[in-house]
């Protein structure tokens, strides 16, 4: 692995997720040190800490900033992954239901941006990378609260981009698409084979070819991406 991510301090949320665990992993062999939020326990390196996040407590999210600068001495970098995979449809949805996927999912990214975002500023600028989905994009006719917060985390992500974007400060999303169930709770059997017959590659996306999304938003490859949102889905918005 080549060291894309060399002198980057990255705080990576839900990383007790497989997606998660993936984008820790990738940013540790591209050369970054990494803050993981939430159980990782999957590999061990001088470059990684680890710390509890319940990303709709915004005194957790300061505990990993507070982590990242006595560790690392600074912070570069956030990737907010934690989404809540809401399944039901309008009617099947209870409030409770609703509320827990908003809070987990379009209220923890900008409890995370809300607090890195200082601390990213005071490091010299860097790069926040939110996760969406292309259920931002293609309604299912379920999963009500999801595709709210998705798209709602999208354009949270894209106002986000044009305020910062002079302060050195890129703002960005991923949206994955047809994903392996182990990325994706609650994709039974049926919809297994009904994004398969969708997606023009015909396969489900693995956790590594998520990560790399990930890698490359926050290098400096990417130096002149913000505001966008990066659909990786095996072709499946294209079909």
């Amino acid at each position: 692995m080549t060291g894309l991510l060399a002198g980057k301090t990255a705080i990576v949320a839900g990383a007790d997720g497989a997606l998660g665990a993936a984008i820790v992993a990738a940013f540790l062999a591209h050369g970054a040190n990494v803050v993981a939020g939430g159980a990782y326990a999957s590999e061990k390196s001088s470059r990684l800490r680890v710390g509890a996040l319940d990303p709709r407590d915004p005194g957790s999210w300061q505990s990993l900033v507070d982590l990242a600068q006595a560790e690392f001495g600074g912070l570069t970098t956030l990737v907010n992954t934690a989404p809540d995979p809401g399944r039901a449809g309008v009617e099947q949805t209870s409030e409770a239901e609703w509320d827990g996927t908003i809070d987990a999912d379009l209220r923890g990214a900008w409890l995370g941006m809300k607090a890195t975002i200082p601390a990213i500023r005071k490091s010299g600028g860097g790069a926040v990378i939110n996760t969406s989905s292309t259920a931002a994009m293609v309604g299912s006719g379920h999963a009500a609260a999801y595709h709210g917060a998705m798209a709602g985390v999208l354009m949270l992500t894209r106002t986000a981009s044009i305020e910062y974007a002079t302060q050195g400060i890129r703002i960005n999303a991923v949206l994955p698409g047809p994903v392996d169930p182990s990325l994706a709770a609650g994709l039974d059997a049926a919809a297994q084979t009904r994004f398969l017959q969708l997606t023009p590659m015909k396969r489900l996306g693995g956790a590594d070819e998520i990560a790399g999304a990930y890698v490359f938003l926050a290098s400096d490859l990417a130096t002149f991406v913000t505001g966008t949102g990066l659909v990786v889905d095996g072709g499946y918005t294209a079909a």
